[in-house]
């Protein structure tokens, strides 16, 4: 009896033992980027100062001066962003000294708020330096790109030319900010702060340089795609949160952690995974108040969240993988077998 109750212990001992080792393997965080890395500073161009500076009453003449200084961004702002001909000083001059003392839609003090809200953009800047450090250390062989602050008058966000991304700081003024409502959906509003700004532009970055390599078309490679995407983010900028590194909020996310098996089983028991049509696709990864496909409590975009967790799950069990073969590796059936992902 004795030795049958030490083999038994010694047996639960080592079952013990063994399931220590799978947490441990589970919970460790792999190192991906040296304690000494050498931070790259990003030049960031404070354009929508120039921009905010110019005077109503001789808008013209203080235009012609940012064509002179700032002759290649001021070019394509003026083209893409306000839709002008760049020839046109007057029409745009005017136009222009209208925006600027416009109340009717909130523009006058839409760039007060600009110039309140973005007066220190010391966090903004320390993120963009340890993001874009990393990212090339990974890629060296990447330019960093040069980032232009601009005003939109609502138009938009983010967008890039050659080697500049440029950054509607107009669009990032806080989730409660009165004058978003003419002009985004509830849903929309939590992500228009400039906490998400460095984010935003290393996500762009990153879409840019780094392709969709998977010959198939199917739901999976799709999620895993993106969920790679947003996976390297979450390393470039390891001090935020993991619900805005995903565009949540931290009661979206906190749902999605609490029904994550309810989702999988969903997706499973649909066979969406392997599924092509677009409106599937759509529905799982695009913004929108809920994921249609799961539930209408659910947060948008839940096919990139479950994308993340299995390159997360991913990367933890198969350490020999670098970041670099992970986000050119285009097998997504092999990756996410050898997951192990069961939530």
């Amino acid at each position: 009896m004795k030795k049958y109750i030490l083999i038994t212990i010694g047996a639960l001992l080592l079952v013990g033992v063994g399931v220590g080792i799978f947490l441990y393997i589970q919970n460790k965080e792999r190192e991906y980027f040296p304690e000494d890395l050498e931070e790259i500073p990003v030049k960031v161009v404070r354009f929508d100062r120039a921009l905010l500076n110019i005077n109503p009453n001789d808008a013209e003449t203080d235009i012609k001066k940012l064509y002179a200084d700032y002759e290649e961004f001021m070019n394509i702002y003026v083209e893409q962003v306000l839709g002008f001909d760049t020839r046109d000083t007057t029409l745009l001059s005017e136009s222009y000294a209208n925006f600027l003392t416009d109340t009717i839609f909130g523009f006058k003090q839409t760039n007060q708020e600009v110039k309140k809200q973005f007066s220190d953009i010391s966090q903004i800047q320390k993120e963009l330096n340890q993001g874009f450090s990393r990212m090339h250390y990974l890629y060296p062989k990447l330019e960093i790109p040069t980032i232009y602050f601009f005003v939109s008058g609502f138009a938009g966000s983010i967008f890039s030319y050659g080697n500049t991304i440029g950054v509607g700081v107009d669009m990032y003024l806080g989730s409660d900010y009165k004058y978003y409502s003419q002009i985004a959906h509830d849903y929309q509003k939590p992500c228009m702060d400039k906490k998400f700004i460095a984010g935003d532009v290393l996500n762009y970055y990153i879409s840019q340089h780094i392709p969709y390599t998977s010959k198939e078309n199917r739901l999976l490679e799709h999620m895993l795609y993106r969920g790679k995407q947003i996976f390297l983010l979450s390393l470039l900028l390891p001090e935020v949160p993991k619900w805005e590194i995903m565009g949540y909020t931290k009661e979206q996310w906190d749902w999605c952690i609490q029904y994550e098996q309810q989702i999988w089983n969903k997706i499973m028991d649909k066979r969406d995974l392997f599924k092509t049509e677009s409106m599937v696709k759509t529905s799982y990864l695009n913004d929108g108040p809920f994921t249609a496909e799961i539930s209408q409590e659910s947060p948008g975009r839940l096919g990139i969240w479950v994308g993340w967790r299995i390159i997360d799950s991913y990367m933890r069990h198969n350490e020999e993988v670098t970041l670099q073969e992970l986000m050119k590796d285009g097998d997504a059936q092999k990756i996410l077998e050898k997951s192990f992902y069961k939530p």
